[in-house]
């Protein structure tokens, strides 16, 4: 029987319909969670996957989430899923980013046949807490995965005989807002069914081989696009090398190394020279490396690349044993996800811009680093907590300077409203502005950070992970670095990763960094 053949028309058309299933999963998601942090800044991603568990769509959330989740429905397929069966998972030995981002799959059944699985739907979504010792499961000075919440290897939460419920009440009795929990692990639930639901119409109305050809040339389609881009590129090489400021137990710097390569229209990323294991939690499991270099290959092409398992196949990783990026049980995790995968990104541009350059090629137009971190903010006491990651400022480049107060590399969620914030916690924000002039200066200026001043109004505790607060975010072709950021509790500076308890009127400020400028300032 002779392959089926797509033009470029139908294999459009099939991109961008299995792309609006999965942003039609998060929009569900969006307007069914509880948590502001879902709700309102949705940090989530949806995506759906083939019965051979390959990454068919994914839908434009959280690029930290890119490269991790086909390596938890990777877990749930080596547990025999069956038709029917939904896990739950976050434990970062299979497939997870750190504690609190619960992710959920759903094994698609056949529409006509029940015992038949034809697909996987897949939703990740950080909940702001899964326990822990401090509120927020994203703990200062943890130095064991077991001390940063509720471990979930994948375990089915739902078979075709119904919901285990025994298994929701163990989740939610390890949780300070149970409540909350389990309104966000329903719209999760609910947004597996919907991307469910999706996938099997289409393959009521393709078929099943038409179904199957039509994802393994989206797929091929996605390969050739990424390697066209690599081949402009073929037989650069590039090093570069940046630092974490600690670990949030040891202040000594954290080197993170990457060598590029570009063969055979194939990126090599080698982070040999990178630190070893660290006692706190900076740490991340290879699947979150994994979702670094993801995104930048990813980022090296054009917009209309379809994100799916073809963008991976260009991709080499070389990640030492022993590496801050290699984490193995039992490692702290909470602050790898959000902050080492940022550092990651910067040396990985880095790295290219310096093999681009080495061959010529002033196409790619990398910029200068951006704030380099989340700015991880959690507050919390005894029935509530509060997470949030904040904006900074992108780093400039050639085609123009870096936008101000926006979320950078790894992290593309949404800001959380003030009236959201106010109504729901007992917080007052005091202030949210730009930073002004805090972007590097250059022939294109970097973007500015922001300030964000959050009044407790009962005594809490406020646990901060963040990063460039030291070491500022390097310009790039002479531009200037972007501008340290800065916390601090009524104008007392604070470490980069802390906690302090908070009275009732105490105000914590957050400064974000600004970024890089791009190109030598005049005069």
């Amino acid at each position: 029987m002779m392959a089926r053949t797509f033009d470029a028309l139908e294999l459009t058309v099939f991109a961008q319909g299995v792309a609006m299933l999965a942003e039609e999963m998060g929009g569900l998601l969006e307007r069914s969670s509880i948590s502001p942090n879902i709700r309102e800044r949705r940090d989530a991603s949806c995506a759906l996957f083939d019965a051979d568990g390959r990454m068919v769509a994914q839908a434009a959330h959280i690029p930290v989430h890119l490269g991790a989740m086909p390596e938890s429905v990777a877990a749930v397929r080596a547990l025999g899923a069956r038709a029917g069966d939904v896990f739950l998972l976050n434990d970062p030995a299979a497939g997870g980013s750190h504690l609190p981002d619960l992710t959920m799959v759903e094994a698609i059944a056949h529409p006509d046949d029940a015992s038949q699985l034809i697909g996987y739907a897949a939703v990740r979504a950080h909940h702001a807490d899964v326990g822990g010792m401090s509120p927020g499961s994203m703990p200062f000075g943890a130095t064991e995965l077991f001390q940063e919440g509720l471990i979930v290897p994948p375990v089915r939460i739902e078979t075709v005989a119904g919901a285990n419920e025994d298994l929701m009440r163990l989740v939610l009795a390890n949780v300070r807002t149970p409540g909350e929990r389990e309104g966000d692990l329903r719209a999760q639930r609910a947004a597996c069914a919907a991307g469910a639901r999706g996938w099997q119409a289409l393959w009521t109305r393709l078929g099943a081989d038409t179904l199957r050809a039509a994802v393994d040339a989206l797929l091929d389609y996605t390969e050739r696009r990424v390697r066209a881009r690599l081949a402009a590129l073929e037989g650069a090489t590039g090093a570069a090398s940046d630092v974490l400021e600690g670990d949030g137990v040891d202040d000594g710097v954290i080197p993170i190394c990457v060598a590029a390569r570009v063969h055979a229209a194939t990126l090599h990323l080698d982070l040999t020279g990178t630190a070893g294991a660290v006692r706190g939690n900076v740490n991340a499991p290879p699947a979150v490396a994994r979702a670094a270099a993801v995104f930048v290959l990813r980022v090296l092409c054009d917009d209309d690349v379809p994100v799916n398992d073809g963008v991976a196949r260009a991709l080499v990783l070389t990640i030492p044993d022993d590496c801050v990026a290699n984490a193995k049980r039992p490692s702290a995790v909470a602050a790898g996800n959000v902050e080492l995968s940022q550092r990651l990104t910067d040396v990985t541009f880095a790295a290219l811009a310096r093999a681009a350059h080495g061959v010529g090629d002033r196409s790619l137009a990398i910029p200068a680093a951006g704030q380099g971190t989340m700015n991880n903010v959690t507050l919390g006491a005894p029935g509530w907590t509060f997470y949030e990651t904040l904006g900074g400022g992108q780093g400039a480049s050639a085609r123009g300077g870096g936008p101000d107060a926006v979320h950078v590399g790894m992290s593309n969620t949404r800001n959380t409203p003030v009236e959201s914030l106010e109504r729901a916690y007992p917080l007052r924000v005091r202030e949210y502005a730009v930073r002004r002039g805090s972007g590097g200066a250059g022939v294109h200026a970097g973007g500015d950070g922001i300030v964000r001043r959050y009044e407790a109004r009962v005594d809490c505790t406020a646990t901060l992970l963040t990063e460039r607060r030291t070491v500022a975010p390097p310009g790039s072709d002479g531009g200037a670095s972007g501008a340290t950021g800065r916390n601090l509790l009524n104008d007392v500076p604070l470490p980069a990763k802390t906690r302090v308890a908070m009275r009732a009127g105490d105000v914590l400020t957050i400064e974000t960094p600004g970024g890089g400028g791009w190109g030598t300032p005049p005069g």
